[in-house]
């Protein structure tokens, strides 16, 4: 099983209809769901969740990234992430 910061990507990409706030590697992220947060890493089983509102955080080789994402979607599948939110800002 991989750990924050074992090494192992995903792609992740964060979107609001205004514009794309990030696209790239990641080694974690949690999203804060409709009913809960989820913790993704490397190989996670294919998902599609409803965002609920609070802090996207994002573990990347060179620190850490939060986002405020409130409504929308997220999918997961074949190491691909796409945060797709209605409202999103970085913080």
């Amino acid at each position: 099983m991989s750990v924050p910061g074992s090494g192992k990507t995903f792609n992740l990409s964060v979107i609001s209809p205004e514009q794309k706030l990030f696209e790239g590697p990641a080694t974690f992220a949690v999203v804060p769901a409709y009913d809960g947060e989820i913790g993704i890493l490397h190989d996670h089983a294919p998902l599609m969740a409803l965002l609920g509102k609070g802090a996207l955080r994002v573990e990347t080789g060179s620190g850490t990234l939060r986002f405020h994402v409130k409504g929308g979607f997220v999918q997961v599948v074949d190491n691909e992430v796409s945060v797709l939110s209605e409202e999103a800002t970085e913080s």
